[in-house]
């Protein structure tokens, strides 16, 4: 039998059973999504997918010993197997001295700011159809496009409610709204592929079919007839669409549970420089309409806006409450979870600040070196920093591009480069972490 009652009466009437079952304290979400999602190739309709779910998770603390379990099936004997099962789990389960829940004087308290991330459109599988035809149209447009690898356009709809025993209740719901398209350029046999794809929360914020179908194209293009470089030291641009994939190691060695377990090459920067002097990262929750926006965390604790990097210099850790517990220090709301297990650490909506000149500003400051448009297995060893990855772009003299160049490598020591980044002016705002174009004076570039 279906459970009849609405959710916020559902997950406190689960938090209540768990602890009449025994458990000392307890914490029950609901994540509701729908989703419609529709690709076309060559013109034709290939493919339709709808997802509608509902999806319970229930976490349980006898003592420090804790246990997580879920369910998609809410029915009343489903809820009543969930409580039992969770409460016998944590019973057995190893203890953590630095489990629990956010006490009730540290939680997030109503009313939470509207951040516009809900948007009430709606769009049929017509329309998505037709949106994905088009761009895929303007890409194949773009001469030298031979191929379509599909366009495909969809929408979503989400729903996320937390309640714990120690008086948090809290949801918020967001939309998001998609298009893209893939192709392939030809140019005497080699084949090269390249895509545009736009993600946003209102419909009216989507970028149309024909200018990403046209920039999908351009980008397949600009590939063809790559060369191969010689090994050499030379600076590196990384587009705007690359480059927060050479800062996002960072979050990652900030990030409370990595500092606790002393497996960060940051792990002693603390109040010390980290980026080039004059830099901010900037983390905004609060940002309308992003992309990673959220009233409060997945812990029920408060959010704010903060510079992770104030003028060059490390501020504060990635912290949910288990790893400040654990650190001796309060969570900084950046607490996450899914239905299932303890909570990990995220960011919010993420800049870095932008600089004065252009990509092609940045281009004349450097004379020669090479653009990275394209990135695939990077290696990073997370206790000294040194990195590397497989790129692709091209190579630029006198302040202007050359050549496509594929099949190299680049490398070098996060720690070291970043402290010799220059951003651009080139910021845009796509997704939750966003960066302009960084340039790095010299780095090691692996080719033939």
């Amino acid at each position: 039998m279906p459970d009849s009652l609405p959710a916020s009466d559902l997950l406190n009437d689960i938090v209540a059973a768990a602890l009449r079952a025994g458990a000392d304290a307890a914490e029950a979400a609901t994540a509701e999504r729908a989703s419609l999602s529709v690709g076309v190739r060559n013109g034709k309709l290939e493919d339709v997918e709808r997802e509608e779910s509902r999806d319970l998770g229930l976490r349980v603390f006898i003592g420090k010993r804790q246990a997580t379990v879920s369910a998609s099936d809410l029915s009343d004997a489903t809820r009543a197997r969930l409580v039992e099962r969770a409460v016998a789990m944590a019973k057995l389960a190893p203890e953590d001295p630095y489990a629990g829940l956010v006490p009730a004087a540290e939680l997030a308290r109503g009313p939470f700011p509207d951040l516009q991330l809900s948007d009430p459109s709606e769009r049929t599988p017509a329309e998505l159809e037709e949106a994905a035809r088009q761009a895929e149209a303007a890409a194949l447009a773009v001469p030298g496009v031979s191929k379509s690898e599909g366009g495909h356009a969809g929408t979503a709809s989400t729903r996320w409610r937390l309640v714990t025993s120690e008086g948090f209740d809290g949801a918020y719901a967001s939309t998001g709204f998609s298009l893209g398209v893939g192709v392939i350029a030809e140019k005497d046999g080699a084949m090269e592929r390249g895509g545009e794809s736009r993600s946003t929360r209102w419909l009216e914020d989507l970028p149309g079919p024909d200018g990403i179908g046209a920039e999908a194209g351009a980008r397949a293009i600009a590939k063809l007839g790559p060369r191969k470089i010689a090994s050499t030291t030379a600076p590196v641009i990384f587009e705007r669409r690359v480059a927060t994939q050479v800062l996002s190691p960072l979050l990652g060695a900030i990030s409370g549970p990595s500092i606790a377990r002393g497996v960060s090459f940051l792990k002693d920067r603390m109040g010390q420089p980290v980026l080039s002097k004059g830099l901010n990262l900037i983390d905004d929750p609060f940002r309308v309409r992003g992309m990673a926006s959220a009233p409060f965390d997945d812990e029920g604790s408060p959010v704010e806006r903060r510079n992770l990097v104030e003028d060059g210099v490390l501020t504060t850790w990635l912290l949910n409450h288990s790893a400040a517990a654990q650190l001796g220090l309060k969570t900084t709301g950046h607490g996450s979870r899914g239905l299932v297990g303890p909570a990990g650490v995220q960011t919010h909506n993420l800049h870095l600040a932008p600089g004065e000149v252009d990509l092609a500003g940045l281009m004349g400051q450097a004379g020669t070196g090479l653009v990275i448009t394209s990135m695939f297995g990077p290696s990073l060893n997370g206790n000294t920093g040194d990195w590397s990855a497989g790129v692709s772009g091209y190579w630029f003299e006198n302040g202007e591009a050359a050549y496509p160049v594929s099949e190299i490598t680049v490398a070098g020591n996060l720690a070291d480069l970043w402290m010799r980044l220059v951003p651009g002016s080139d910021l845009e705002f796509r997704g939750g972490f966003n960066s302009p174009s960084l340039l790095f004076d010299g780095v090691a570039i692996a080719g033939k």
